[in-house]
């Protein structure tokens, strides 16, 4: 199947295998600690599992220890914080070589209320499809960066501090803060994680 085409008949199990990991298909939480101080986030296991359990590898191979919150983008009442690894850099490259993946894109993945998989390789055009969606962004979502029209980095995340709309329906939201909510709000470009924890 072409990256680029949308079937939503695909079950995640399919792309889990593609990519060389195990589904995920569970709600988990994991702790941020960071130079800023520590945060929890809920990760929507259940409703994205290729996208949550991309991200708790990348957890479980050290790819977050010590990464900077390498651009924030400060609105009137929101700030986009970036994070992660960005797959251009030799980092990433020398620290791939232990991974289990082998490509740095993963498919974007929507779920919408009243259907029992998610969308893969999808992105909303319509805005009425947005009261749809079962996750919109919201304080202390956490989404996958883009890359393409429908596909998001393995590598590269971003918070929101407060609702953003305009972005709903066109990133893999696969999380929210549930404690520490203060913390994400005073970070800033020179603050960094120290390491992600699974928590449960």
């Amino acid at each position: 199947m072409p990256a680029c085409s949308f079937n939503k008949s695909i079950d995640p199990n399919y792309y889990c295998q593609k990519l060389k990991f195990s589904c995920i298909r569970n709600n988990k939480v994991v702790s941020f600690e960071t130079s800023r101080g520590n945060f929890k986030v809920k990760l929507f296991g259940k409703d994205n599992p290729v996208t949550v359990s991309n991200f708790l590898e990348n957890i479980n191979n050290d790819i977050y220890v010590n990464q900077k919150f390498y651009k924030i983008i400060n609105y009137p009442q929101n700030k986009l914080i970036h994070g992660g690894v960005n797959p251009d850099t030799q980092f990433y490259t020398e620290r791939n070589q232990n991974l289990k993946k082998t490509v740095p894109l993963i498919p974007l993945e929507i779920k919408f209320k009243e259907e029992i998989k998610p969308r893969y390789n999808y992105q909303i055009k319509n805005s009425s499809e947005t009261e749809d969606l079962i996750y919109n962004f919201e304080k202390g979502t956490i989404a996958m960066v883009k890359s393409g029209k429908n596909n998001s980095s393995s590598t590269e995340f971003f918070f929101v501090t407060n609702k953003i709309p305009e972005l709903d329906g066109r990133y893999s939201i696969f999380g929210k803060i549930i404690e520490g909510l203060d913390v994400l709000e005073k970070i800033s470009k020179e603050d960094y994680i120290k390491q992600v924890r699974i928590s449960n």
